[in-house]
């Protein structure tokens, strides 16, 4: 249609206003209901995108599960988290009993065994043994440290789905304004035709060509920052996702996606039922508590035990010689409580305080990136229905008079032009404004702990 109409533009320049106008009316600058988005993307990236449209598209919860499978920081925070699920059980067992073999009293001058009757073989075990309950309040604490170490997990998982989220939906903004560029570059080449045509037959003047000229410069200047960014984007995704920075990312032409009513108060109560890193800091709090415990038992001793055989050879004359045994029992002397076990209890009681401030700070910071977050999300949402079903009409609308009047003088080329700079303006903030929802939305479930995108 575009080609056709330039062929006849210069016996007929109103028929293809006609054409421009028939181009805005159907939708080449549009806007969807907050439902499913879709358009082609081909057609957005026919100027402006450097990848192969053979590549394949990368949806969002692809997206998902690559970096779930595949993020080296998750998969460190998981090894941490297996390691220390291997501990409970090691300092929970009684050390390994020491196993002794001697020569006892061997005269240096003959080394000979049979001499002194003091000369003897021993063999001897023994086990040291900690006071009660010293070792089931290590097992304790090693227990409580893993399940932090697991809720930690859990708590990176929540942050790299938002940040994929976030990332992803980034993406597809830019997308989107990259396609409006490229609808918007189309009316410029359109308007500049009609210009010239009416400059030449004496309609308009060499003043609206140039400035038509000047917007579609300053619009190709605007989609190279844009593609620049995208590029930019483009490498943070991948590094989500563990693949090579100049990995290419399509974005598919359609993306699902709700707008739920969501009520603070609920948001916070879910937060405080549902937020890994609470009940990481619940177990640190635990541990906390068990090691306050476990300094009070050092000041009781811990005990040694032990049996000994010692084996005397026969005199050499051959008489024979009665072996020895022997039994032990040793235990630690704590005698400098003061200075060491009393200290040890103020420094743990003192670790315990912290935990305790540390949780109560976390609730607070949660709690206002909540409320923040919620707020921003209710503006945005406001925000993207007002755009959709008042002002980007109404802005299309104007246009479609302006280019209307224009067509018999009644309308200047000025207005035409600002009036269409402003509706690209409202459709890149309709966009903005929907991906918007959908970053709140993601940084909301993580700060929540579930997932919020549904109704």
């Amino acid at each position: 249609m575009i080609i056709a109409s330039r062929l006849c533009y210069k016996s007929r320049p109103a028929s293809l206003l006609l054409v421009l106008v028939t181009r805005v009316l159907t939708g080449l600058f549009y806007y969807v209901p907050i439902t499913v988005i879709a358009f082609p993307a081909s057609q957005a990236f026919a100027e402006t995108s450097p990848y192969d449209k053979g590549e394949a598209m990368l949806p969002l919860d692809l997206a998902i599960g690559r970096a779930l499978a595949g993020n080296p920081g998750l998969a460190e925070i998981k090894a941490r988290a297996e390691a220390l699920s291997a501990v409970p059980s090691q300092v929970g067992a009684l050390p390994d009993p020491v196993v002794s073999v001697e020569m006892l009293n061997v005269p240096t001058n003959s080394f000979d065994l049979h001499k002194e009757d003091m000369t003897m073989m021993g063999f001897g075990v023994s086990q040291a043994i900690p006071f009660p309950g010293k070792l089931a309040l290590r097992e304790q604490i090693a227990e409580h440290e893993a399940l932090a170490a697991a809720e930690s997990v859990e708590e990176a998982r929540l942050r790299l789905v938002s940040e994929v989220k976030q990332a992803w939906w980034r993406l597809f903004y830019y997308d989107r304004a990259l396609m409006l560029l490229d609808g918007t570059e189309q009316f410029y080449r359109q308007l500049i035709d009609i210009a010239q045509s009416n400059y030449k037959f004496g309609k308009g003047s060499q003043q609206d060509v140039l400035m038509a000229q000047l917007e579609l410069s300053k619009l190709k200047e605007e989609k190279l920052e844009m593609v620049s960014l995208r590029h930019s984007q483009a490498a943070r995704i991948n590094a989500l996702l563990n693949r090579q920075p100049a990995s290419q990312v399509l974005i598919p032409a359609e993306a699902k996606f709700v707008l739920p009513a969501l009520v603070e108060s609920v948001l916070q109560e879910q937060a405080l039922k549902m937020r890994p890193l609470f009940a990481q800091h619940n177990k640190m709090l635990d541990v906390a508590h068990a090691k306050v415990d476990l300094a009070k038992q050092d000041f009781y001793p811990d005990f040694t035990v032990g049996a000994g055989y010692a084996v005397r050879q026969n005199t050499p004359t051959g008489q024979s010689r009665s072996d020895f045994a022997s039994v032990q029992l040793s235990m630690d002397l704590p005698i400098n409580t003061d200075r060491k076990q009393a200290k040890a209890v103020d420094q743990r009681q003192s670790e315990l305080l912290q935990e305790q401030y540390s949780l109560e700070d976390e609730h607070h910071k949660i709690q206002a990136v909540i409320a923040a977050k919620a707020a921003e999300y209710q503006h945005a949402k406001e925000k993207l229905r007002l755009l959709e079903h008042e002002i980007v009409p109404q802005a299309q609308q104007t246009l479609n008079a302006l280019l209307a009047g224009y067509q018999t003088s009644q309308a200047r080329f000025t207005d035409l032009l600002r009036t269409q700079l402003g509706l690209l303006q409202y459709q890149t903030q309709y966009w903005q404004a929907l991906v918007s929802t959908q970053e709140l939305l993601a940084q909301l479930s993580a700060a929540v702990g579930e997932e919020l995108a549904h109704d």
